[in-house]
């Protein structure tokens, strides 16, 4: 039997292989990085409780180790203007977490895990330049000349996925101006771990940008929220992060910085999932690109990874047309949810300005105002199942 190649070796694409295995299909990784690559930053951070469950059908014990590892904090809370507005506690779980918050290099760690004991053959160093398929197979080039041929490609190859350049299939949607910080922090070693998550609207202590504080193993992540004349060297660069990261979090934390990065907003979603053999299956974000409020991306791309897996082992194209259909719809909700929650996060209108000022007037007397005011950033809340042919 050919194996089933599946390209990019992220946590999709680690996914997918986990998945097809769990089908006892033989898969073949290619990645273009080296084995001993090094992958830096957070990333993205949240492991959803559906995802979790996802991966544990496909290796039973797999979400409990991921768990394990990563953190679940119980707290919420919002602030405006310095003062809070919303602030709740949830009851430790009492079973499978909501989430859990880990860095992606870590979430890496354990898929490879787990492909590596599920029989997944890596290749490393490989990568892909050509494509072609017939209504039989599908071949890939890969720059040192060798030539791989099977019955179906599941290509996990990121934003710049080469596949989906080397089909022709375009990506569609728009950029967003302005720019966002986001800084990974080691937690200090004589403090006590931080359980949560706070968002906060218009900080003083960095000229009224909105600022998101967000807890993992091992430390916390900080996202400012730039305007759009913002110039990168005042926010974006560790130097600039030194200088403003006291006035977010307090003192002791400048010189615990693991990872500075800047990222705009992008909302693309790629015309089509498959080729025209319906013998390649694009997922993760060699499919789509979302901002990454509300934590869509990496449990967007598991969700089509498991999805991929059984159309492939179903091995028919009605099938592989069936999850092009089903998760394009769900990256193009996916991405209508991004663009409400930008909407709120990047108000361009003075109607939205002037409801979140008086929301936060409001809420020590109405608490859903504060409500709204904590849920807004992340987009409808319907859209929050990550299933193979859900939303997600």
């Amino acid at each position: 039997m050919n194996p089933v190649v599946v390209v990019g070796a992220g946590p999709v694409g680690l996914s997918a292989a986990l998945g097809l295995r769990a089908r006892g299909l033989p898969v073949v990784l290619l990645e273009a990085d080296a084995e001993d690559r090094e992958r830096p930053g957070s990333r993205a951070l949240f492991v959803h409780r559906e995802t979790l469950a996802l991966l544990d059908g496909m290796l039973p014990g797999l979400a409990g180790e991921i768990t394990a590892y990563g953190r679940t904090w119980q707290t919420k809370r919002t602030l405006y203007r310095g003062r809070e507005v919303y602030s709740r506690t949830f009851p430790p779980p009492s079973g499978p977490p909501p989430f859990t918050s880990l860095r992606q290099v870590d979430t890496e760690r354990f898929l490879r895990g787990a492909c590596e004991r599920a029989g997944v053959e890596f290749v490393w160093g490989t990568r892909v330049t050509g494509v072609r398929t017939t209504p039989d197979e599908a071949v890939l080039t890969c720059a040192d000349g060798r030539e791989w041929s099977c019955g179906y490609v599941v290509a996990a190859d990121g934003a710049r996925s080469a596949v989906r350049r080397e089909l022709g299939i375009p990506m569609e949607g728009e950029r967003g101006e302005g720019f966002h910080v986001v800084v990974d922090v080691a937690e200090a070693e004589d403090t006590e771990p931080v359980y949560e998550r706070v968002f906060h609207y218009e900080h003083p202590g960095v000229g009224g940008r909105s600022v998101m504080r967000v807890p993992f193993a091992g430390g916390f992540q900080v996202d400012l929220q730039c305007r759009d004349d913002d110039a990168q060297e005042d926010f974006g660069t560790r130097e600039a992060v030194r200088r403003w990261l006291p006035t977010v979090v307090g003192d002791g934390y400048a010189e615990r910085i693991l990872w500075v990065s800047t990222y705009r907003f992008l909302r693309m979603v790629a015309a089509s999932f498959t080729d025209q053999h319906r013998r390649v299956l694009l997922v993760g974000e060699a499919a789509h690109l979302f901002p990454p409020f509300g934590a869509r991306g990496m449990n967007s791309g598991i969700a089509d990874a498991a999805a991929a897996a059984e159309a492939v082992a179903a091995g028919t194209a009605d099938a592989v047309g069936e999850f092009a259909h089903v998760r394009r719809a769900a990256g193009l909700f996916n991405s209508a949810a991004a663009q409400t929650a930008l909407d709120h996060l990047r108000p361009r209108r003075r109607i939205v300005r002037a409801r979140q000022r008086a929301a936060a007037v409001l809420a020590p007397m109405l608490p859903w105002c504060g409500a709204w005011l904590e849920h807004a950033p992340y987009g409808p809340r319907d859209g929050a199942p990550v299933v193979a042919g859900g939303k997600y």
